[in-house]
């Protein structure tokens, strides 16, 4: 086995932080190291299904050492007619089982062109159909946390589709390592929730992606909790985009966490409260004075 030192980046560390699974740091670096995959069930000894999960999940965070996939684009789909979809229900038993799976799971029939789109799913995105039930599955659990009493259409589900297609997510194992992981950063979302006060309405969209990248820069919650409180003291509310900008400072100055930011970002309070001078500002007044 290839033990030689390799280097990780705070990207791919992050992500490997977030699966909370030794496994799949450890397949991470045997990986990086140069070794190939095939060697590492038996040299890591690891089980048939921890393998195959640690894999899935590498897969699923970009971080399997292959080419990258190819994006697939909606434009690009075959015009499927009305004689396909009759075919594929009379020729294609797997085809005909999920069409019943999946009017099961929307509660209603579907119609032609919904079936089009159904077919799109195996046909063009090669998607298997144990897979896709579990695709719509996850889509109607995703509509039920932001607070819809519907389930998504088939043009919603689509777009959703696409996304695993283009990570390849095309097995039950990577499927089920996704999930993983987005319920683990949707869990994290809901606590940042708390820490900024918001109740009994869901994130925005905009608001979502925030709050998913301050969790990508790896801020724990202590740090959050003190950008919050910064931006309410200069703002009198939560800003967003004020907010944001803290705590991009602090990602640029390496401060992560709440104790890293009490003893690296000395931030004055709000004026009148005291007379002193941060070292922030005190650097700037330096900086400006420079260039007089």
């Amino acid at each position: 086995m290839n033990t030689d030192s390799i280097q990780i980046n705070a990207a791919d560390l992050r992500k490997l932080l977030l699966s909370l699974s030794g496994d799949v740091a450890l397949l991470y670096l045997y990986l990086h190291s140069g070794n190939d995959a095939q060697g590492a069930e038996k040299e890591l000894q690891l089980t048939p299904d921890r393998y195959s999960s640690a894999a899935a999940t590498l897969r699923q965070l970009g971080l399997w050492p292959e080419e990258k996939k190819q994006i697939i684009s909606v434009d690009q789909r075959p015009e499927y007619s009305e004689n396909d979809v009759l075919e594929a229900m009379d020729q294609d038993g797997g085809f005909r089982m999920l069409y019943g799976e999946v009017q099961r799971l929307m509660g209603r029939t579907l119609n032609t062109e919904e079936l089009k789109i159904l077919l799109s799913f195996e046909r063009y995105l090669g998607l298997p159909t144990e897979v896709i039930s579990v695709l719509v599955s996850y889509c109607k659990d995703k509509a039920r946390q932001r607070g819809s009493l519907r389930n998504p259409s088939l043009r919603a589900i689509e777009k959703e589709a696409y996304h695993w297609a283009e990570q390849g997510i095309d097995t039950l194992e990577t499927a089920a390592a996704f999930i993983q992981n987005q319920n683990t950063k949707n869990s994290r979302v809901e606590k940042i929730k708390g820490i900024l006060q918001i109740r009994g309405r869901s994130l925005t969209q905009a608001e979502e992606r925030y709050a998913s990248g301050w969790l990508e820069m790896g801020f724990d919650d202590e740090a959050i909790a003190i950008a919050y409180e910064r931006t309410c003291l200069n703002t009198g509310g939560l800003n967003w985009p004020y907010m944001n900008k803290i705590l991009s400072r602090w990602q640029a100055a390496g401060l992560k966490t709440g104790e890293q930011v009490r003893s690296g970002d000395r931030k004055p309070l709000p004026q009148g409260a005291s007379g002193q001078l941060g070292a922030a500002e005190l650097e700037a007044i330096a900086r400006v004075l420079r260039e007089e």
